[in-house]
């Protein structure tokens, strides 16, 4: 029999997931979201109750995937105190898919565990279209026995499924992909925006790039984008700010010094002081380009 599934978070990844579970018959009981229409409007779409506290998500369901902004968020719905997932806790999986610190991935699954649940961090290395189709790239942090039960439903949202090892493993090593991603970006933008200001042909400048050392996914992903100014939201400047430095903080612990990192944190930093956070992160680049942005 399927688990009851209950989601924490459903604006464009959640609400996907959402879709993708409940189109392979998996039933979604409950959505919440600190936006509350988000959760009205997708309730609606699959028959699901728009849960109007954290505590009813829990009740309503046996396994909640939470898919939230960042640390504070995470924290604010695993409270011990008032409105919270963990109020009849007992018994439920808590699969945990926001880029968050490890730390805070390791309380959240002390805080669940105290409580008679389960918690798996599940990092996802994909977006928006992926989490629809079912094809994410997901990386799983917790007890084996967390990841055993975890994963059916996992398998079904995924095309890649790798367990690290304990809590907090798998969130440095998504913080690790978020922070070369970043740095490839900002090069590429770099790249094409000289490119552009010297007056090339940014096409060619693009294939030239995609047959040498200047290849990347970045590139496949990000590149023609850059070029013709088209930066609707997969994956936002402001959350590879906010990633960028979760990275940092972890570089710090261990006493290393990254200038790329710092550089890139500081790049995104820019692009969400100037109004740009909004947009994907190949919106950088109208930081880069001649005669753009600000």
């Amino acid at each position: 029999m399927k688990e009851i599934i209950g989601f924490v978070g459903v604006g464009r990844m959640g609400a996907n997931m959402a879709r993708r579970l409940k189109d392979l018959g998996y039933q979604v009981a409950a959505v919440h979201d600190s936006h509350a229409p988000l959760a009205e409007d997708l309730a609606r779409e699959i028959g699901a109750e728009a849960a109007p506290t954290l505590a009813r998500v829990t009740e309503l369901a046996q396994v909640i995937i939470t898919v939230v902004t960042d640390d504070a968020a995470m924290q604010k719905i695993f409270s011990p105190d008032g409105d919270s997932l963990l109020i009849g806790a007992k018994g439920r999986l808590f699969v945990n898919c926001a880029t968050v610190t490890p730390k805070v991935h390791e309380e959240v699954e002390a805080l669940v565990e105290k409580a008679g649940g389960q918690s798996l961090e599940a990092c996802m290395a994909s977006s928006i279209t992926q989490a629809r189709e079912g094809t994410l790239y997901l990386m799983t942090g917790g007890s084996a026995e967390a990841f055993a039960r975890a994963e059916p439903i996992l398998k079904d949202l995924s095309v890649s499924l790798r367990h690290i090892g304990a809590t907090g493993s798998a969130a440095k090593v998504k913080a690790l992909v978020n922070m070369v991603m970043n740095i490839n970006t900002a090069g590429l933008a770099e790249g094409l925006g000289l490119g552009a200001a010297l007056g090339l042909d940014l096409t060619m400048l693009r294939e030239v790039f995609s047959q040498t050392g200047a290849n990347s996914q970045v590139l496949k992903t990000d590149g023609e984008d850059m070029q013709n100014r088209d930066h609707a939201c997969y994956f936002s400047g402001a959350h590879a700010a906010k990633d960028s430095g979760i990275a940092l903080s972890l570089a710090k612990e261990q006493g290393l010094n990254l200038p790329l990192s710092e550089a890139t944190k500081k790049q995104y930093d820019r692009m969400v002081a100037e109004g740009f956070g909004d947009l994907d992160k190949s919106g950088i680049a109208e930081l880069t380009f001649p005669n753009r942005g600000k």
